[in-house]
């Protein structure tokens, strides 16, 4: 009995020893969680808007046959060459920014004269009209157009009359196409339109369809010129009438200032440009005491050409309607735009520079 209480006291002691050592570790503890990674940040991207994919050329179906500039129309309607005076009381004039091509001539004196065509454009205002020249009639002749003018030289009359040529004239046959303006003095305030001449042609039948001349070569829209610098060119006529372009790289085209000044346009306030810059040198002839004159515009004769900033020698003669420029014989390409030529004598200086001031003078 005693034994078996040896051993029952011993399986006692033995589940205490247990009973505490399970007591000793204790409640088991909860692992200590893992830290979350901080989360990235977000970039919001902005869409990137795509290039805009550059504009097609236009293609148009036709050209403006005296300057090459596109068109959704046929022109086939006669030009009008309209006078155009430049007395320093005419300035600044309206519509000249709108004509195709102007031929600057002398007329009595030291003053010039222009003779506009108007052609692809269709000014609301025109002028001042002044009178005809036989010069200026040669021209028109030429080129087929309608002459609108406010009286003539006794030579101009004449020819004229010789060649039956269509004219409407201000004074003696058609002065309801044309108006006074109340903001100058007579004579710089006779004006005109290109609807008001239309006009006329229609309720006179004359001959409204056009006799075109050859076809102007006009250059590639990425031609690129050669020659001497002319970023400047400076046409010294008499004082009063120096006439002076800029070449504007920008627009490819050459701003045009009269006597020291920009040459604008009354109605726009825009000043006039040219794509190409045509000075011819020829013969003039005093004919009597009042100082007008006889200008030989058939040629042949020398000249230059100016486009894209650059001079070139030519050769030039009034040929298939117009006065058009040659070198080696072949007829260059004009610029399309606008084109503006400067009928010179001999002894008159022209000028050519880069806007830094080098210089070179032409004649």
């Amino acid at each position: 009995m005693k034994r078996k209480r040896r051993w029952t006291k011993a399986w006692l002691v033995i589940l205490a020893a247990i009973v505490a050592l399970a007591g000793c570790g204790g409640p088991a503890e909860d692992p200590e969680p893992e830290p979350m990674p901080e989360p990235e940040p977000q970039v919001v991207q902005t869409p990137v808007e795509p290039e805009p994919e550059p504009e097609p050329e236009p293609v148009y179906p036709y050209v403006y046959p005296l300057t090459g500039i596109g068109t959704e129309e046929l022109l086939e309607e006669r030009p009008l060459l309209m006078l155009i005076e430049n007395h320093r009381d005419a300035r600044p004039q309206s519509g000249l920014i709108d004509a195709d091509i102007v031929y600057e001539i002398l007329a009595e004196g030291e003053i010039t004269r222009f003779a506009a065509v108007f052609h692809s454009e269709k000014p609301e205002v025109i002028g001042p009209i002044r009178s005809l020249r036989p010069y200026y009639a040669q021209i028109g002749e030429a080129v087929d157009a309608l002459i609108v003018h406010a009286g003539y030289s006794p030579a101009a009359l004449e020819y004229v009359q010789k060649k039956k040529l269509d004219h409407f004239d201000e004074i003696y046959n058609a002065g309801a196409y044309f108006w006074r303006s109340k903001e100058r003095k007579a004579p710089h305030n006779l004006y005109t339109s290109t609807e008001l001449i239309r006009k006329g042609m229609g309720d006179k039948k004359v001959r409204s369809e056009w006799h075109a001349p050859a076809a102007i070569p006009f250059a590639a829209k990425d031609a690129v010129i050669t020659g001497e610098t002319a970023e400047t060119v400076l046409v010294e006529y008499y004082v009063g009438y120096k006439v002076e372009y800029v070449y504007d790289a920008g627009k490819g085209t050459f701003l045009r200032h009269m006597a020291g000044s920009p040459h604008l346009d009354k109605e726009s306030g825009e000043q006039i440009e040219a794509a190409n810059v045509m000075i011819i040198k020829t013969s003039h002839r005093v004919l009597d005491d009042v100082g007008r004159r006889e200008v030989n515009i058939y040629g042949p004769g020398e000249g230059w050409l100016v486009q894209q900033g650059k001079a070139r020698e030519i050769e030039w003669k009034l040929v298939d309607g117009l006065i058009r420029p040659y070198i080696n014989g072949e007829e260059v390409a004009l610029v399309p735009g606008k084109t503006w030529v400067q009928v010179i004598s001999p002894n008159l200086k022209v000028t050519f520079s880069a806007k830094e001031g080098e210089s070179s003078t032409a004649s």
